[in-house]
């Protein structure tokens, strides 16, 4: 009899915890979950502002760990970056307020192909973590963006420029009400970069509350990196 995927719901995949070495001699800790069968798409999780709470384990990024290895064959990889602190434990250094991430960023990208041999990575970006995503995930191996409410904090219009003539995908979903960033002014600020899919999702909030939030957010995800695997089931 199948049964209703839930919040707590963790279907199965290959995890293990990830020590990630940083240029300026930091290590982050994490985990990666791996599909069991072939693997799709990788993604890299930059989650939201560890000063408010976020983490590896924000629940949106959990809830990809737990679900998208098995139902669409997606592995996710997520971390720490310095300062944070989740269940896994906490990573070395302070945080530096997006600025000094750079390295967080360019050696989990790193450690992502040299140490977990990804083929087709995907940056995703919540929160905090899209300006980490827009100001740091320039790796020429990266495949593209996809962007959880940006809040446009610590971006500036010089980050969209190099996106706008990198020409890679960026996708981006906008909640109807966002506390920062709302369709209306996602429009105007994204408009320099034409390669965007800004997605405005009615009823959604910053922190995508809700199992039909997040389950609108992983379908969005999968949309972009692994296509075939939709629609995602929402039983097991």
């Amino acid at each position: 009899m199948p049964e209703l995927i839930r919040p707590s719901t963790i279907l199965s995949a290959i995890r293990r915890p990830i020590t990630i070495h940083t240029s300026d001699g930091l290590d982050l800790i994490g985990e990666v979950a791996t599909p069991t069968s072939d693997r799709a798409a990788s993604i890299l999780c930059l989650h939201p502002l560890p000063t408010a709470g976020g983490m590896m384990d924000s629940h949106v990024f959990k809830k990809a760990s737990s679900r998208l290895p098995a139902l669409a064959g997606i592995e996710v990889i997520r971390f720490n970056t310095r300062g944070t602190e989740s269940a896994a434990g906490k990573s070395a250094g302070e945080f530096g307020n997006g600025e000094t991430e750079k390295f967080d960023v360019e050696a989990a990208i790193n450690y992502s192909f040299d140490s977990l041999g990804v083929t087709n990575l995907w940056v995703v970006g919540w929160s905090f973590g899209t300006d980490l995503a827009l100001k740091f995930a320039r790796d020429p191996r990266v495949k593209g963006l996809i962007l959880l409410s940006p809040p446009f904090r610590t971006s500036e219009p010089s980050d969209l420029d190099f996106w706008a003539k990198d020409g890679r995908p960026i996708t981006a979903l906008i909640p109807e009400y966002d506390d920062y960033l709302k369709p209306k002014e996602a429009a105007i600020t994204f408009a320099r970069v034409p390669q965007i899919n800004l997605i405005p999702v009615d009823d959604a909030k910053h922190l995508w509350v809700g199992e039909p939030a997040v389950y609108r957010a992983l379908t969005e995800i999968v949309r972009v990196v692994a296509p075939d695997a939709l629609p995602l089931p929402e039983e097991y």
